[in-house]
Protein backbone atom coordinates (compact mmCIF):
# COMPACT_ATOMS: atom_id res chain seq x y z
CA UNK A 1 0.00 0.00 0.00
CA UNK A 2 1.19 3.64 -0.58
CA UNK A 3 0.41 6.95 0.68
CA UNK A 4 -0.19 10.26 -0.84
CA UNK A 5 3.23 10.46 -1.54
CA UNK A 6 3.64 7.38 -2.72
CA UNK A 7 5.86 5.80 -0.22
CA UNK A 8 5.11 2.19 1.11
CA UNK A 9 4.75 1.74 4.83
CA UNK A 10 5.57 -1.74 6.20
CA UNK A 11 5.06 -2.23 9.17
CA UNK A 12 7.54 -4.33 11.69
CA UNK A 13 5.37 -7.68 11.44
CA UNK A 14 5.30 -7.74 7.76
CA UNK A 15 8.95 -7.56 7.54
CA UNK A 16 9.29 -10.32 10.33
CA UNK A 17 6.81 -12.25 8.14
CA UNK A 18 9.11 -11.65 5.11
CA UNK A 19 12.17 -12.60 7.21
CA UNK A 20 11.64 -14.63 10.20
CA UNK A 21 15.12 -14.92 10.89
CA UNK A 22 14.64 -10.67 11.96
CA UNK A 23 12.93 -12.23 15.47
CA UNK A 24 16.71 -14.00 16.59
CA UNK A 25 17.60 -17.61 17.40
CA UNK A 26 15.00 -20.41 19.18
CA UNK A 27 11.15 -19.89 19.57
CA UNK A 28 9.02 -16.97 19.89
CA UNK A 29 5.56 -15.45 21.42
CA UNK A 30 3.35 -13.17 19.69
CA UNK A 31 2.25 -10.19 22.11
CA UNK A 32 -0.67 -9.42 19.98
CA UNK A 33 -4.40 -9.40 19.36
CA UNK A 34 -6.84 -9.07 16.84
CA UNK A 35 -5.41 -5.58 15.30
CA UNK A 36 -2.25 -7.44 14.50
CA UNK A 37 -2.34 -8.09 10.64
CA UNK A 38 -0.07 -7.78 7.95
CA UNK A 39 -0.90 -5.00 5.04
CA UNK A 40 -3.18 -7.21 3.27
CA UNK A 41 -5.66 -7.34 6.56
CA UNK A 42 -3.73 -11.27 6.65
CA UNK A 43 -3.72 -11.87 10.65
CA UNK A 44 -0.10 -12.21 11.87
CA UNK A 45 0.08 -15.41 13.75
CA UNK A 46 -1.21 -17.91 10.69
CA UNK A 47 0.75 -16.14 8.29
CA UNK A 48 3.83 -16.65 10.57
CA UNK A 49 3.25 -19.85 10.79
CA UNK A 50 2.52 -20.46 6.95
CA UNK A 51 5.82 -18.73 6.27
CA UNK A 52 7.83 -21.29 8.19
CA UNK A 53 8.58 -19.09 11.93
CA UNK A 54 9.13 -20.45 14.83
CA UNK A 55 6.06 -18.87 16.48
CA UNK A 56 5.33 -21.30 19.75
CA UNK A 57 2.02 -18.87 21.55
CA UNK A 58 -0.05 -16.21 22.01
CA UNK A 59 0.06 -13.54 24.84
CA UNK A 60 -3.45 -11.21 24.64
CA UNK A 61 -3.43 -8.00 26.64
CA UNK A 62 -6.83 -6.05 27.93
CA UNK A 63 -9.82 -6.58 25.48
CA UNK A 64 -8.24 -9.85 24.75
CA UNK A 65 -6.58 -11.28 22.07
CA UNK A 66 -9.49 -11.86 19.80
CA UNK A 67 -10.58 -7.90 20.83
CA UNK A 68 -13.90 -8.70 22.49
CA UNK A 69 -13.92 -7.68 25.61
CA UNK A 70 -14.73 -4.21 27.05
CA UNK A 71 -12.82 -1.44 28.98
CA UNK A 72 -11.19 -3.61 32.05
CA UNK A 73 -11.86 -6.58 30.96
CA UNK A 74 -10.21 -9.79 28.83
CA UNK A 75 -11.18 -13.00 27.48
CA UNK A 76 -11.01 -16.61 29.29
CA UNK A 77 -9.51 -18.64 26.25
CA UNK A 78 -6.96 -20.74 26.57
CA UNK A 79 -6.07 -21.83 22.98
CA UNK A 80 -6.62 -19.44 20.03
CA UNK A 81 -8.72 -22.22 17.47
CA UNK A 82 -7.21 -20.56 14.66
CA UNK A 83 -3.75 -21.91 15.07
CA UNK A 84 -4.29 -24.08 17.80
CA UNK A 85 -1.08 -22.03 19.85
CA UNK A 86 -1.80 -21.85 23.48
CA UNK A 87 -2.97 -18.27 24.61
CA UNK A 88 -1.45 -16.19 27.94
CA UNK A 89 -3.88 -13.60 29.34
CA UNK A 90 -1.22 -11.23 30.29
CA UNK A 91 -4.46 -8.25 31.64
CA UNK A 92 -3.83 -7.90 35.30
CA UNK A 93 -0.80 -9.69 35.60
CA UNK A 94 2.73 -8.79 36.91
CA UNK A 95 5.49 -9.44 38.75
CA UNK A 96 6.51 -13.15 39.89
CA UNK A 97 2.67 -13.98 37.92
CA UNK A 98 3.76 -12.56 35.12
CA UNK A 99 7.01 -14.03 34.51
CA UNK A 100 5.50 -17.69 35.37
CA UNK A 101 3.86 -17.12 32.22
CA UNK A 102 6.74 -16.40 30.71
CA UNK A 103 8.42 -19.21 31.53
CA UNK A 104 5.38 -21.95 31.19
CA UNK A 105 5.41 -20.69 27.94
CA UNK A 106 8.77 -22.07 27.19
CA UNK A 107 10.12 -19.34 24.31
CA UNK A 108 13.14 -17.86 23.77
CA UNK A 109 11.83 -14.40 22.69
CA UNK A 110 8.87 -12.41 22.89
CA UNK A 111 7.84 -10.69 19.45
CA UNK A 112 5.25 -7.34 20.38
CA UNK A 113 2.71 -6.28 17.79
CA UNK A 114 -0.08 -4.05 19.36
CA UNK A 115 -1.08 -0.82 17.65
CA UNK A 116 -0.82 2.43 19.97
CA UNK A 117 -2.55 5.30 19.97
CA UNK A 118 0.03 7.62 21.25
CA UNK A 119 -1.52 8.66 24.84
CA UNK A 120 0.23 7.33 28.05
CA UNK A 121 -2.89 6.00 29.56
CA UNK A 122 -3.23 3.38 26.61
CA UNK A 123 -2.54 0.72 28.52
CA UNK A 124 -0.96 -1.71 25.68
CA UNK A 125 2.23 0.48 26.23
CA UNK A 126 2.16 -0.92 29.97
CA UNK A 127 1.58 -4.33 28.73
CA UNK A 128 4.76 -3.84 26.93
CA UNK A 129 6.79 -2.56 29.61
CA UNK A 130 5.85 -5.18 32.34
CA UNK A 131 6.48 -7.92 30.00
CA UNK A 132 9.95 -6.20 29.37
CA UNK A 133 10.89 -6.17 32.84
CA UNK A 134 9.78 -9.96 33.08
CA UNK A 135 11.97 -10.40 29.80
CA UNK A 136 14.65 -8.81 31.62
CA UNK A 137 13.83 -11.37 34.94
CA UNK A 138 13.77 -14.29 33.09
CA UNK A 139 16.31 -14.21 30.49
CA UNK A 140 14.23 -13.95 27.31
CA UNK A 141 14.80 -11.78 24.66
CA UNK A 142 12.19 -8.88 23.63
CA UNK A 143 11.55 -7.88 20.08
CA UNK A 144 9.26 -5.34 18.99
CA UNK A 145 7.79 -5.10 15.48
CA UNK A 146 6.89 -1.61 15.51
CA UNK A 147 4.11 -0.05 13.75
CA UNK A 148 3.38 3.61 13.36
CA UNK A 149 2.12 6.50 15.42
CA UNK A 150 -1.25 6.96 14.43
CA UNK A 151 -0.81 10.60 15.44
CA UNK A 152 2.16 11.01 13.52
CA UNK A 153 5.65 11.96 15.50
CA UNK A 154 5.92 15.71 16.10
CA UNK A 155 3.80 17.06 18.84
CA UNK A 156 3.72 15.62 22.61
CA UNK A 157 1.62 17.09 25.30
CA UNK A 158 1.25 17.29 29.06
CA UNK A 159 3.45 16.62 31.66
CA UNK A 160 5.35 13.83 32.62
CA UNK A 161 4.03 11.18 35.20
CA UNK A 162 5.35 11.97 38.55
CA UNK A 163 6.35 8.19 39.97
CA UNK A 164 3.66 8.29 43.05
CA UNK A 165 0.91 8.36 40.88
CA UNK A 166 1.74 5.11 39.15
CA UNK A 167 -0.79 2.68 38.11
CA UNK A 168 -1.30 0.19 35.16
CA UNK A 169 -2.89 3.58 33.27
CA UNK A 170 1.35 5.48 33.48
CA UNK A 171 3.90 3.20 34.91
CA UNK A 172 7.05 5.12 33.94
CA UNK A 173 7.47 8.83 33.08
CA UNK A 174 6.45 9.87 29.80
CA UNK A 175 3.97 12.30 28.93
CA UNK A 176 -0.08 12.47 27.78
CA UNK A 177 0.61 12.70 24.46
CA UNK A 178 4.22 11.21 23.98
CA UNK A 179 5.02 11.46 20.39
CA UNK A 180 6.89 7.78 19.97
CA UNK A 181 6.02 4.67 18.24
CA UNK A 182 6.24 1.40 20.24
CA UNK A 183 9.38 0.53 19.29
CA UNK A 184 11.21 4.10 20.65
CA UNK A 185 9.43 3.61 24.00
CA UNK A 186 10.64 0.12 24.31
CA UNK A 187 14.06 1.85 23.59
CA UNK A 188 13.71 4.91 26.12
CA UNK A 189 12.34 2.46 29.36
CA UNK A 190 14.96 -0.04 28.64
CA UNK A 191 17.44 2.81 28.85
CA UNK A 192 15.55 3.82 32.25
CA UNK A 193 12.65 2.33 34.17
CA UNK A 194 12.99 -1.04 33.37
CA UNK A 195 16.38 -1.95 34.91
CA UNK A 196 15.23 -0.27 38.14
CA UNK A 197 12.58 -2.83 38.33
CA UNK A 198 13.81 -5.62 36.84
CA UNK A 199 17.51 -4.90 37.85
CA UNK A 200 19.17 -4.72 34.64
CA UNK A 201 17.85 -3.89 30.76
CA UNK A 202 16.10 -6.57 28.73
CA UNK A 203 17.96 -8.10 25.35
CA UNK A 204 15.79 -5.34 23.00
CA UNK A 205 15.48 -5.58 19.07
CA UNK A 206 13.24 -3.17 17.12
CA UNK A 207 12.26 -4.09 13.56
CA UNK A 208 10.76 -0.67 12.28
CA UNK A 209 8.56 0.02 10.24
CA UNK A 210 9.83 0.88 6.67
CA UNK A 211 8.71 4.10 5.06
CA UNK A 212 7.41 6.10 8.10
CA UNK A 213 8.32 9.59 9.09
CA UNK A 214 7.31 11.53 11.73
CA UNK A 215 4.91 13.73 9.95
CA UNK A 216 2.66 10.72 9.09
CA UNK A 217 -0.79 10.31 10.91
CA UNK A 218 -2.94 7.26 10.37
CA UNK A 219 -4.41 8.61 7.14
CA UNK A 220 -1.17 8.88 5.73
CA UNK A 221 0.22 5.54 6.16
CA UNK A 222 -1.86 3.79 3.38
CA UNK A 223 -2.25 1.40 5.93
CA UNK A 224 -5.62 -0.19 6.94
CA UNK A 225 -7.25 0.92 10.53
CA UNK A 226 -8.78 -1.63 12.87
CA UNK A 227 -10.16 -0.66 15.67
CA UNK A 228 -7.76 -1.78 18.33
CA UNK A 229 -9.70 -1.85 21.49
CA UNK A 230 -13.39 -1.24 20.85
CA UNK A 231 -13.93 2.10 22.18
CA UNK A 232 -11.48 3.36 19.50
CA UNK A 233 -13.29 2.61 16.54
CA UNK A 234 -11.96 4.76 13.96
CA UNK A 235 -8.32 6.85 13.50
CA UNK A 236 -11.19 10.25 14.55
CA UNK A 237 -11.12 8.67 17.39
CA UNK A 238 -7.81 8.17 18.31
CA UNK A 239 -7.47 11.77 17.41
CA UNK A 240 -9.41 12.95 20.26
CA UNK A 241 -8.71 10.18 22.73
CA UNK A 242 -5.52 11.49 24.47
CA UNK A 243 -7.88 14.40 25.81
CA UNK A 244 -11.13 13.47 26.49
CA UNK A 245 -10.29 10.50 28.09
CA UNK A 246 -9.62 12.68 30.88
CA UNK A 247 -13.06 12.89 30.93
CA UNK A 248 -13.30 9.14 32.53
CA UNK A 249 -12.56 10.68 35.80
CA UNK A 250 -14.77 12.41 35.88
CA UNK A 251 -19.27 12.06 36.04
CA UNK A 252 -19.67 12.92 32.58
CA UNK A 253 -20.23 10.55 30.21
CA UNK A 254 -17.06 10.47 27.49
CA UNK A 255 -19.48 9.11 25.01
CA UNK A 256 -18.79 5.11 25.57
CA UNK A 257 -22.17 3.56 24.92
CA UNK A 258 -22.24 5.23 21.63
CA UNK A 259 -21.03 4.95 17.73
CA UNK A 260 -18.82 7.66 18.77
CA UNK A 261 -16.83 7.41 22.15
CA UNK A 262 -14.05 9.79 22.94
CA UNK A 263 -15.88 12.37 20.35
CA UNK A 264 -18.48 13.30 22.12
CA UNK A 265 -18.84 14.54 25.76
CA UNK A 266 -22.20 14.73 27.75
CA UNK A 267 -24.00 15.06 31.27
CA UNK A 268 -27.56 15.52 32.75
CA UNK A 269 -26.83 18.79 34.10
CA UNK A 270 -24.98 20.56 30.85
CA UNK A 271 -26.92 22.71 29.39
CA UNK A 272 -27.42 25.33 26.48
CA UNK A 273 -24.47 27.44 27.80
CA UNK A 274 -21.84 24.90 27.54
CA UNK A 275 -21.32 24.99 23.30
CA UNK A 276 -20.93 28.92 23.12
CA UNK A 277 -18.91 28.71 26.24
CA UNK A 278 -16.19 26.19 24.77
CA UNK A 279 -16.80 27.91 21.25
CA UNK A 280 -15.94 31.46 22.85
CA UNK A 281 -12.16 29.51 23.79
CA UNK A 282 -11.24 29.88 20.22
CA UNK A 283 -9.40 26.81 20.50
CA UNK A 284 -7.03 25.86 17.38
CA UNK A 285 -8.65 23.05 14.89
CA UNK A 286 -11.53 22.10 16.33
CA UNK A 287 -15.61 23.04 16.39
CA UNK A 288 -18.04 22.14 19.13
CA UNK A 289 -21.58 20.95 18.26
CA UNK A 290 -24.41 21.05 20.80
CA UNK A 291 -25.47 17.90 20.96
CA UNK A 292 -27.88 15.55 23.03
CA UNK A 293 -27.82 11.69 23.13
CA UNK A 294 -28.63 8.32 25.36
CA UNK A 295 -25.79 5.88 26.22
CA UNK A 296 -26.58 2.78 25.44
CA UNK A 297 -24.44 1.13 28.47
CA UNK A 298 -21.28 2.48 30.41
CA UNK A 299 -21.99 6.08 32.40
CA UNK A 300 -25.44 7.27 32.50
CA UNK A 301 -26.95 4.63 30.23
CA UNK A 302 -30.24 5.14 28.66
CA UNK A 303 -30.69 8.36 30.48
CA UNK A 304 -31.08 11.79 27.87
CA UNK A 305 -27.63 13.68 28.05
CA UNK A 306 -26.72 17.12 26.52
CA UNK A 307 -23.43 17.62 25.44
CA UNK A 308 -20.84 18.20 22.76
CA UNK A 309 -19.66 16.53 19.66
CA UNK A 310 -16.02 17.36 19.04
CA UNK A 311 -15.41 18.41 15.02
CA UNK A 312 -11.53 18.23 14.25
CA UNK A 313 -11.64 20.98 11.27
CA UNK A 314 -7.32 21.22 11.56
CA UNK A 315 -5.39 18.29 12.16
CA UNK A 316 -2.22 19.88 12.73
CA UNK A 317 -3.64 22.56 14.92
CA UNK A 318 -5.54 20.42 17.34
CA UNK A 319 -4.22 19.89 20.66
CA UNK A 320 -6.09 16.95 22.20
CA UNK A 321 -5.17 17.56 25.83
CA UNK A 322 -5.00 21.25 25.67
CA UNK A 323 -8.82 21.00 24.36
CA UNK A 324 -9.77 18.50 27.09
CA UNK A 325 -8.34 20.49 29.63
CA UNK A 326 -9.81 23.68 28.70
CA UNK A 327 -13.29 22.04 28.36
CA UNK A 328 -12.86 20.90 32.25
CA UNK A 329 -11.93 24.06 33.15
CA UNK A 330 -15.28 25.18 31.31
CA UNK A 331 -17.66 22.78 32.96
CA UNK A 332 -16.23 22.78 36.84
CA UNK A 333 -17.01 26.76 36.08
CA UNK A 334 -20.82 26.38 34.74
CA UNK A 335 -21.75 23.45 36.63
CA UNK A 336 -19.66 23.69 40.03
CA UNK A 337 -22.74 22.03 41.92
CA UNK A 338 -22.83 19.25 39.30
CA UNK A 339 -19.64 18.05 38.38
CA UNK A 340 -17.47 15.43 39.88
CA UNK A 341 -14.79 13.60 40.02
CA UNK A 342 -14.44 9.87 40.26
CA UNK A 343 -12.76 7.94 42.36
CA UNK A 344 -11.17 4.29 42.62
CA UNK A 345 -11.21 2.50 45.30
CA UNK A 346 -7.45 0.22 45.20
CA UNK A 347 -8.92 -2.94 44.31
CA UNK A 348 -7.78 -3.15 40.75
CA UNK A 349 -5.52 -0.59 40.45
CA UNK A 350 -3.64 -1.51 43.93
CA UNK A 351 -3.81 2.43 44.73
CA UNK A 352 -6.28 2.85 47.15
CA UNK A 353 -9.00 5.88 47.47
CA UNK A 354 -7.45 8.14 44.65
CA UNK A 355 -9.09 10.49 42.28
CA UNK A 356 -9.14 8.09 38.78
CA UNK A 357 -8.30 12.05 37.05
CA UNK A 358 -4.86 11.73 39.16
CA UNK A 359 -3.73 8.48 37.69
CA UNK A 360 -4.79 9.45 34.06
CA UNK A 361 -2.89 12.76 34.21
CA UNK A 362 -0.18 11.69 36.19
CA UNK A 363 -0.38 13.66 39.40
CA UNK A 364 -2.96 15.10 41.40
CA UNK A 365 -1.87 19.24 39.42
CA UNK A 366 -5.19 19.08 37.15
CA UNK A 367 -7.79 18.55 39.44
CA UNK A 368 -6.37 20.83 42.17
CA UNK A 369 -6.20 23.64 39.58
CA UNK A 370 -9.35 23.11 38.23
CA UNK A 371 -11.37 22.82 41.37
CA UNK A 372 -9.29 26.14 42.19
CA UNK A 373 -10.24 27.81 39.36
CA UNK A 374 -7.04 28.94 37.76
CA UNK A 375 -6.48 28.46 34.33
CA UNK A 376 -5.00 24.81 33.51
CA UNK A 377 -3.64 25.18 30.14
CA UNK A 378 -0.07 25.77 31.45
CA UNK A 379 -0.32 22.62 32.92
CA UNK A 380 -0.19 20.80 29.44
CA UNK A 381 2.79 21.84 27.98
CA UNK A 382 5.28 18.96 27.21
CA UNK A 383 8.69 19.06 28.77
CA UNK A 384 10.33 18.97 25.10
CA UNK A 385 9.27 17.62 22.01
CA UNK A 386 9.09 13.94 21.36
CA UNK A 387 12.44 12.31 21.78
CA UNK A 388 13.88 15.33 23.57
CA UNK A 389 11.99 14.48 26.63
CA UNK A 390 13.53 10.83 26.80
CA UNK A 391 16.74 12.06 25.02
CA UNK A 392 17.17 12.19 20.99
CA UNK A 393 18.89 8.83 20.76
CA UNK A 394 15.56 6.51 21.40
CA UNK A 395 14.14 8.28 17.94
CA UNK A 396 14.39 5.77 15.32
CA UNK A 397 12.52 8.09 12.59
CA UNK A 398 12.95 11.26 10.80
CA UNK A 399 10.48 13.73 10.27
CA UNK A 400 11.62 13.42 6.30
CA UNK A 401 11.47 9.87 4.44
CA UNK A 402 13.46 6.62 5.36
CA UNK A 403 15.18 4.19 3.73
CA UNK A 404 12.44 1.79 2.26
CA UNK A 405 14.40 -0.92 3.36
CA UNK A 406 13.89 -0.33 7.21
CA UNK A 407 16.44 -1.77 9.63
CA UNK A 408 16.09 -3.53 12.58
CA UNK A 409 17.83 -1.74 15.74
CA UNK A 410 19.57 -3.83 18.41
Amino acid sequence: MSTDEGVAVTPGIARLHDSPGLAGPGRFALVTNHAGVLPDLRPAAPALLAAGAPLAALFGPEHGLHGSGQAGETEAARSDPDTGLPVYDTYRCEGGHLDKLLIDSGVDALVYDLQDIGARFYTYVWTMFDLMVSAARTGVRFVVADRPNPLGGLASEGPLLDPAWASFVGRAPIPVRHGLTCGELARHFNASAVPHVAGGAVELTVIEAAGWRRAMDAGATGLPWIAPSPNIPTPATAVVYPGTCLFEGTNLSEGRGTTQPFEIVGAPYLDARFAPALAELGLPGVHFRDLRYVPAFHKHAGRPLRGVQLHITDRGAFAPVRTAVAMLGVVRRLYPDDFAWHTVDGGAEGTGHRYFVDLLWGSDRLRRTVDAGEDPLPLCDPPAPPGRWAGDDVLLYPAEPTCPEGRSRR
